[in-house]
């Protein structure tokens, strides 16, 4: 499997430690932290935060991806994204956009931006267009559905099958369009379209989807619904039952994992690497 992800700016051996991709969400309405980061002195106080924690990718969102919301217009996202990546840029870490409107990636990338987290895999006419030429990292999600339906009866044959199917799909959509393996990364959308059944079951085969894809995979478990049903606790209450799922993707081979609480899962993943690397 790559060991190695170009990231624009910059390059990560994933073969010394797992990374963590912290959560910055200039929005009004995300699930879990919505309207607290939208003012951009407070983005930028939580992504200092971040990197003192030791954040390695800083992931910017600017429209909520949680069940049943409603899509952004495309001016009203860049107004909120923008200022963030002109910012954030001179920090020094990798910056993540988690977007899935290509206008919203090509005016990142001219930004600086490191990286395209789109949850749409690429699908969108002009995506792949948007990022073809830039050097930045990519990662494709797996989503059954749309934000606004995706929970209402998600339904599979065999959820890992088909999950692998569709990213290699798009992996070779994007290689088609002349993008580099080195940049991509893919991620089997735990909470998009799925039970948490289904989602259990991809949390056990990330080492199945590494292996046949050969790419590595990014892991987003922090504070989701399938934590509250797996523990029984409420969104504000889940920082031990989301670094319990950080580790276990880790153990199944993730190579990225996407959090909230970037000192906390660093902390882990620093005991876990220690103890378990190389073993």
């Amino acid at each position: 499997m790559r060991q190695y992800l170009q990231c624009g700016r910059f390059g990560f051996d994933l073969a010394q430690r797992p990374l963590v991709m912290g959560i910055l969400n200039v929005t009004p309405d995300s699930f879990s932290d919505g309207g607290r980061y939208q003012s951009l002195e407070f983005a930028m106080e939580r992504a200092e935060q971040m990197i003192k924690d030791g954040v390695d990718i800083i992931d910017i969102g600017g429209e909520s991806t949680r069940p049943g919301s409603p899509s952004v217009p495309v001016q009203e996202e860049l107004a909120r994204v923008m200022p963030a990546i002109f910012a954030l840029r001179e920090l020094g870490y990798a910056l993540s956009i988690d977007t899935c409107k290509p206008e919203v990636m090509r005016e990142a990338i001219i930004a600086g931006a490191d990286m395209i987290n789109d949850i749409n895999a690429f699908r969108a006419p002009g995506a792949i267009e948007a990022v073809a030429d830039s050097d930045c990292g990519l990662c494709i999600m797996h989503m059954q559905g749309t934000p606004q339906d995706m929970q209402a009866q998600p339904v599979y044959h065999d959820v890992v099958t088909e999950v692998i199917a569709f990213l290699r799909e798009r992996v070779e959509a994007l290689e088609a369009a002349g993008v580099a393996r080195e940049r991509v990364t893919i991620d089997p959308g735990f909470g998009f379209g799925k039970t948490v059944e289904h989602n259990v079951a991809l949390l056990r085969s990330i080492k199945r989807m590494e292996h046949e894809l050969g790419l590595p995979v990014l892991a987003g478990l922090s504070r989701k619904s399938m934590i509250g049903a797996l523990t029984g606790r409420p969104v504000e209450q889940r920082l031990a039952g989301s670094l319990g799922g950080a580790l276990a993707a880790v153990a199944q081979g993730a190579r990225i994992v996407r959090v909230h609480d970037v000192a906390e899962t660093v902390d882990a993943i620093r005991v876990w690497n220690a103890t378990f690397a190389d073993h």
